[in-house]
């Protein structure tokens, strides 16, 4: 029922919408979005999505307006006011209010003919046939026609706005999101010891450098430029094969020209290279191409990039 109620939703549109955005895009001042009960929520997630997309929003409950938080309001605000019958007691005393200090109404509402219906300056149609709920009175369809219509309107102002991902990354700078979007390789191998043996270093002399520096895995360069990478994976191998190490060398059990990433690049680049190749360590350069650390997969799963 709610999803046939979404596809209706598109039937409905009208200029009103593209008008609605454009007012938003080219405003000076910030969107208000107001509303009571289910509405009141509504409201309060299309701000949140709004204010993480670029477009500043603040909600104001429809109620506490009419008891002094109208002040909220300032003179180059657009309102967005969200209610499924149009009709309710606090939205009909604060509408006047709102044109009477001269700004511009966007209705969200299922009721085009309500008092907010006639009111608004422009209207985005958010009727649906029934609501999910059985006996039809819990808003259930209503709100998700409502915070679709907010959701489309956040991403046509973003859109617009040529958001970018940079830009997502700077409103959020906190948890898993954010790191997906702004920490990188430098930040993580940076941390970690930097495992190298040389070439010509001994198994012995490399199996003290993994066990030392606890990334299983040493680098193995040359003139600070990688030629090649043991993993405890490789020492096992060669275990399983040979008695007598002793006159092994590094070169002789390393792998050659192994997988590595640019220590600029972003944390989550150096994972999808992990997945693709199914590896768990990482070797990572600087711009000159010099050896500069190791990205394990640990520490992508405890940064939360995982």
């Amino acid at each position: 029922m709610e999803s046939e109620a979404i596809l209706n939703l598109s039937n409905l549109l009208t200029d009103d919408f593209a008008d609605a955005i454009q007012l938003i895009y080219n405003s000076k001042g910030r969107v208000i979005i107001t509303g009571i009960g289910k509405s009141a929520i509504i409201a309060n997630k299309i701000v949140a999505t709004l204010n993480s997309t670029g477009t500043p929003a603040i909600f104001m409950h429809a109620a506490d307006a009419i008891h002094g938080d109208l002040g909220l309001i300032l003179k180059d605000d657009v309102v967005i006011c969200i209610s499924k019958s149009g009709n309710t007691p606090e939205i009909k005393v604060l509408v006047p209010l709102i044109k009477s200090a001269k700004n511009k109404i966007i209705a969200i509402t299922g009721n085009k003919d309500s008092f907010l219906g006639q009111h608004a300056n422009f209207i985005l149609n958010a009727y649906v046939e029934k609501e999910a709920c059985p006996n039809n009175l819990a808003p259930t369809t209503s709100t998700t026609a409502q915070l679709v219509i907010g959701d489309a309107l956040a991403v046509c102002l973003l859109d617009l706005r040529g958001f970018s991902s940079n830009d997502f990354a700077k409103y959020h700078p906190g948890g898993a999101l954010g790191k997906k979007l702004y920490l990188r390789v430098q930040d993580i191998s940076s941390l970690n010891t930097k495992p190298k043996v040389k070439a010509q270093t001994s198994i012995k002399d490399v199996i003290v450098e993994i066990s030392e520096k606890m990334l299983g895995v040493t680098a193995v360069v040359e003139n600070e430029k990688i030629i090649g990478i043991i993993t405890d994976g490789d020492l096992r191998r060669m275990l399983s094969k040979v008695d007598d190490f002793s006159k092994l060398l590094a070169k002789d059990i390393m792998g050659a020209n192994p997988k590595r990433i640019n220590l600029h690049a972003m944390a989550i680049d150096a994972l999808e290279v992990m997945e693709t190749n199914d590896i768990s360590q990482l070797l990572v350069e600087d711009d000159d191409g010099k050896y500069a650390g190791v990205v394990h997969l640990h520490d992508l799963i405890k940064e939360g990039i995982i």
